[in-house]
């Protein structure tokens, strides 16, 4: 065990927003728990779900004591309650899971022990797409640069979040901007240009489990976010807010 895992106060939080999730909540809750690493917690944000969430997130927090949980009494989005959650993080470490992935049970000793031999600020890793609706079900590797810059990461996201961490010690608190899609890439940006670069870890640590109905899947919507991502909330012009979002589409159909 590392020193950094001796630390009375949990070294990494994983940050956990749920809406509707009691599906999937259980597994990706526990593939966090499982980890290899063991000074984590695990802060679940219910959204305000209409299902049984809440009732499968208590569970959770009666068998393990590291797992924190808070219920939105208002549906108000993914950058809110990670932003929820992050408030209650008391880890160096900050990581993000959504309620319908997972984390494969080394993800996390090898990404805190590629930042500790990079002293990287921010890092991210490679993983698994998983998809059982479709005509060939099964996973598939996501592969990622070594690392990016900010202007790189402009012509498109290489960054899952489910994969992202980043270091309080070095950054600070990262809120998430309060846009209802693309957050996260509006955080990777930010990010990115403060520390010049984020590290990649090549070998896949964790699994997207694409389902339908989720946001993501809607490629049109995902798109309009993504245009104003570039041209509202970045500010960029219309000529480069279209480049960018051309870019950015080029390679979501090459990765596939």
């Amino acid at each position: 065990m590392s020193e950094i895992e001796r630390e009375n106060v949990p070294t990494v939080s994983v940050i956990m927003p749920a809406f509707n999730a009691q599906p999937t909540l259980q597994a990706s809750a526990e593939s966090v728990l499982a980890q290899s690493f063991r000074s984590l917690e695990l802060i679940i944000v219910d959204d305000a779900s209409l299902d049984e969430t809440r009732d499968v997130a208590n569970q959770l927090l009666e068998n393990d004591d590291r797992v924190v949980f808070r219920r939105h009494v208002e549906n108000q989005g993914a950058a809110v309650a990670r932003n929820s959650a992050l408030a209650l993080a008391k880890g160096r470490y900050i990581a993000f899971l959504d309620a319908d992935d997972l984390w494969l049970p080394e993800k996390v000793t090898r990404q805190i022990a590629f930042m500790e031999e990079t002293d990287a600020a921010f890092s991210f890793t490679g993983f698994w797409r998983e998809n059982a609706k479709s005509a060939t079900p099964g996973r598939r590797e996501v592969k990622i640069p070594a690392r990016v810059d900010y202007k790189t990461l402009l012509r498109g996201n290489v960054i899952g979040c489910l994969t992202a961490m980043y270091d309080r010690s070095k950054l600070g608190d990262c809120p998430m901007p309060n846009l209802r899609m693309r957050q996260d890439f509006a955080l990777w940006l930010e990010i990115t240009s403060r520390t010049g670069l984020a590290f990649g870890l090549t070998e896949p640590l964790a699994v997207h489990r694409e389902r339908p109905g989720s946001l993501a899947s809607d490629k049109i919507k995902a798109s309009v976010a993504t245009w104003r991502l570039y041209h509202e909330h970045l500010g960029l012009g219309r000529f480069r807010s279209s480049y960018f979002l051309i870019n950015h589409l080029l390679r979501r159909v090459r990765r596939g």
